[in-house]
């Protein structure tokens, strides 16, 4: 298979017809995908149509390597990126190996291009400090990847030294600078209690929870503090997770657009098989064409709303969602 080629040429027009030759080609070439459809007696070249591929549950990535890959490939391959989810020492870390790092930072641009331009138009302060103390993380790698691309001076990464951030957002808001404050939730929560600035030309984006620093609240809940705290009308938030390299992003009312080179689907949470209509909750599925060597068809632990318009809602978590669906494959 030529990745380059084959990333590059996806459209929405050839979608349908790029995930089918890529499930076929994961079948071969992945031992646990490849097991995962014998236990669900489930063949490759029967399965003619998106919605019959089976997807695999991401709580696998915790207890095997999921790697699609040829004989001999890895010899050839570009230096490998390792990511790790966050984890605690009763929770093991889900890992995803990236054997080609320019398929990921291919999805990364065509993701980020496809809702808010070009990354040279923004300066991006990013205050994820549960990530930055994680190695691993490729939420870090996606945005130090688009500070690359923006190169504007004051792009920075930030921990606890929220007066620096106070004092940079300023000196941007002064410029009239068009920036992206990307934050995990518990964090930008901290700064808007502690510093009252008014954002005119900054993009508030949530990401990852409250990783149990604070109480954990519903969106809406979230968003409205944000909105106060940093007086805008709107919160934007990034959907993102270790076993995916595909983004979805939100430009307010927690409606997700799909990347480029994804696909949502939401099944119900009891049938993996079937699907819902739009409007209906279920089990978000995720077809990431992006992840050409682990698996491209995964069942998330989330639930969510798909509507009409192709945008899609996360409603929150699926309760024992380690356990249901994936026993069979835990060793």
């Amino acid at each position: 298979m030529d990745y380059t080629s084959f990333i590059n040429n996806v459209s929405t027009d050839n979608f349908d017809k790029k995930a089918l030759e890529l499930f076929r080609w994961q079948a071969q070439t992945n031992p646990v995908y490849q097991k995962f459809l014998s236990i669900l007696n489930v063949k490759a070249s029967q399965v003619f149509d998106i919605a019959h591929i089976p997807h695999l549950p991401v709580e696998l990535f915790k207890y095997h390597l999921i790697i699609s890959k040829n004989d001999g490939e890895d010899a050839k391959s570009e230096t490998k990126l390792i990511f790790k989810s966050s984890g605690t020492t009763l929770d093991s870390p889900s890992t995803h190996i990236v054997f080609h790092p320019a398929i990921y930072r291919d999805a990364i641009l065509k993701g980020f291009q496809n809702v808010y331009g070009n990354p040279k138009d923004y300066c991006f302060q990013a205050l994820l400090p549960s990530y930055l103390e994680q190695q691993h993380s490729s939420l870090v790698y996606m945005v130090n990847f688009l500070m690359e691309q923006s190169q504007h001076p004051l792009n920075h990464f930030y921990l606890y030294n929220l007066d620096e951030l106070s004092s940079n957002l300023t000196s941007l808001e002064k410029a009239k600078q068009p920036t992206i404050l990307i934050g995990v939730s518990y964090a930008l929560l901290d700064f808007a209690a502690q510093f009252s600035i008014p954002l005119k030309h900054t993009i508030v984006m949530e990401t990852g929870g409250m990783k149990g620093r604070r109480k954990e609240m519903i969106k809406e809940e979230l968003h409205q503090y944000l909105k106060t705290g940093f007086q805008v009308n709107s919160i934007h938030s990034e959907y993102g997770m270790t076993e995916l390299l595909s983004q979805s992003y939100s430009t307010g009312n927690g409606l997700f657009t799909c990347s480029p080179t994804q696909k949502i689907m939401i099944k119900d949470v009891y049938d993996p098989f079937a699907l819902c209509k739009n409007g209906q909750s279920g089990r978000i599925n995720v077809i990431d064409l992006a992840n050409i060597h682990s698996c491209a068809f995964l069942q998330t632990a989330d639930l969510g709303k798909q509507y009409d318009n192709g945008t899609f809602e996360v409603l929150g978590r699926i309760d024992n969602s380690d356990i249901r669906g994936c026993n069979l494959m835990v060793d």
